[in-house]
């Protein structure tokens, strides 16, 4: 779609324009630009190296490397060119590459990225308060790699190729950039084609739908679903991992085993990397946008007067995790897995 200037009386059609015809380099200008203005193509996330390339028997280097506010990896690769080549098969390889970056790696190309772009500040610090912890969590870091393609266009076997890939439960968003030129001025635009913003939550909802029917039908035991006892009374059958810290705290509030000291213990519990209990102003956007509070229904708990969501991130391992904790803090709970 064509971009317009609005005058008063008529519209002005802003003339587009290519990186190539305005000599704008890959690396040394578009790269360069975004390496400082994330922002632009990808949202609540931070750079930790350019050109990255600490793999073993490899030369290969990723563009830019990243953390998302969810404590994922982000693989950024760019093109300048209109079709993007096989822009996508290359940040497979990479995401691969770094799927089993550790926390320790994380910041030593952090520290060397700070260093290259002469940056006076301390990695593990910075990389830990744009995480919002306190300290390391390093079984919660990196869990998944997130692929963001950036270019002035993509080709149909891209955007096919990149469809599918999401359909099969990876994450890969395409970014187009289109600079255009008004009088002596250079403007980008900067749009997500894939997957659309409009349609990100149903996306990720079928995603999901779509990565349990899979589950269910390889075969392999189910261990999603649990009981929740009280003093060996039943409290909630058959739930999801997903809603073991909402009944967790609803029957402790049910049977008045919630004083200050036990709310403070589970208002900043972080097993599952996400504070259990939040109040709608302190959760950010990039949590609501990923459902890991669910702030379109109505608030789930209320302690002396006020509202709090439950955090919803649970896997595997941070749910046995968890129930070992409460089970040692609270002795009147256990838990059974179902499956």
């Amino acid at each position: 779609m064509a971009i317009y200037e609005l005058a008063s009386d008529t519209l002005i059609r802003i003339e587009s324009t290519s990186f190539e015809a305005e000599r704008l380099r890959e690396r040394q200008d578009i790269q360069r630009l975004l390496r400082t203005n994330i922002g632009a193509i990808l949202e609540d996330s931070l750079v930790i190296a350019e050109e990255y390339g600490h793999f073993v028997d490899s030369n290969r280097r990723v563009d830019l490397l990243a953390v998302d506010k969810n404590a994922n990896l982000v693989v950024v690769e760019l093109k300048r060119d209109d079709d993007g080549g096989h822009m996508e098969l290359q940040a497979i390889r990479y995401a691969a590459m770094v799927a089993n970056l550790t926390w320790e790696q994380a910041v030593s190309a952090y520290a060397d990225f700070l260093t290259q772009t002469e940056q006076d500040i301390d990695a593990q610090s910075s990389l830990l308060d744009f995480l919002d912890w306190d300290a390391p969590q390093e079984d919660d870091f990196g869990k998944e790699t997130r692929i963001v393609l950036a270019a002035r266009n993509f080709s149909k076997e891209i955007t096919t190729s990149v469809l599918w890939l999401n359909d099969m439960g990876l994450d890969v968003t395409c970014v187009r950039l289109n600079p255009h030129r008004l009088g002596e001025r250079l403007l980008l635009n900067v749009e997500q084609i894939i997957p659309l913003p409009e349609a990100l939550d149903y996306q990720i909802e079928v995603r999901h739908k779509k990565r349990e029917e899979r589950a269910a039908r390889s075969g392999s035991k189910d261990r999603s679903v649990l009981s929740l006892f009280v003093n060996g009374e039943l409290f909630e059958k058959d739930f999801k991992k997903s809603d073991i810290g909402l009944h967790t705290v609803l029957a402790l509030a049910k049977n008045n085993l919630i004083d200050e000291e036990a709310f403070q213990y589970l208002r900043y519990n972080k097993t599952c990397s996400f504070q259990l209990l939040k109040k709608f102003d302190e959760i950010k956007k990039t949590e609501d946008k990923y459902k890991k509070y669910r702030t379109h229904l109505e608030p789930e708990f209320i302690y002396e007067g006020q509202s709090y969501y439950v955090a919803r991130n649970w896997g595997l391992p941070n749910t046995t995790r968890f129930i070992d904790e409460i089970q040692t803090h609270f002795p009147e709970l256990s838990f059974e897995w179902n499956g």
